[in-house]
């Protein structure tokens, strides 16, 4: 009896001892949990602050997590997490958007391009590989930077450019082997009907000729 006792002592300072060595991996455990959390919230902080629309695929390309930004391009929700990028739609005209990450996943390199969207809006959609920190590639990352100011600018000098060499298109001379035929026409004809002006020069040397014209000079007499 006293042999049982002393056993189950044993084994109740073994339970003791295990749950105590639990009770530990648990406070562990829950400070990961705590830090993945606090560092998955700065994360999305951090880029919704940035104001750059970003989504991230898996190499299935499908959802993974986006920012506020990329729901006014694409048409995004929580429940789409884990739904291909095929299944959605977005304000862009860029039918390309499905091949684009399959082309950078297979490269490993980035793909980056000016697309424009359906309510005049302009945007450099830029597609990298997402690189883990033991390197490793699987899933995709696309950012979707809004440059309608630039491209409106980049409008208006066109527009400034294209007058400021039309007006000098229209005050540069235009040489005589470039003017056209009906110009030139114009030109021969009033040359054809303007009055020729009588040569001095040549009345008189036709004077000269003629024979009803000749002067004959009386010699001078002596008194």
């Amino acid at each position: 009896m006293q042999s049982t006792n002393e056993e189950l002592t044993t084994s109740k300072e073994e339970m003791q001892s295990l749950n105590e060595e639990m009770q530990t991996v648990n406070a562990e455990l829950q400070g990961k949990v705590e830090e993945l959390s606090r560092s998955n919230n700065d994360m999305r902080n951090l880029l919704n602050s940035t104001d750059v629309a970003t989504l991230f695929l898996d190499n299935n390309l499908q959802v993974r997590r986006f920012t506020t930004q990329a729901t006014k391009i694409i048409n995004l929700i929580p429940g789409d997490i884990g739904r291909p990028i095929t299944d959605l739609s977005s304000d862009l005209i860029y039918p390309e958007l499905p091949d684009d990450p399959r082309e950078v996943l297979r490269k490993l390199g980035f793909s980056e391009k000016p697309i424009n969207a359906r309510d005049g809006r302009w945007f450099t959609v830029r597609i990298m590989p997402y690189r883990t920190l033991d390197d490793h590639i699987d899933d995709v990352v696309i950012t979707f930077s809004d440059i309608s100011v630039a491209k409106a600018l980049e409008g208006k000098m066109q527009d400034i450019q294209n007058g400021i060499e039309e007006r000098l298109e229209k005050k540069r001379p235009m040489p005589a082997n470039r003017m056209r035929p009906e110009s030139l026409h114009r030109g021969q004809k009033a040359r054809g009907n303007r009055p020729a002006i009588p040569n001095p020069e040549n009345h008189h040397a036709q004077e000269a000729k003629s024979p009803g014209c000749s002067r004959r000079i009386a010699p001078s007499r002596r008194t």
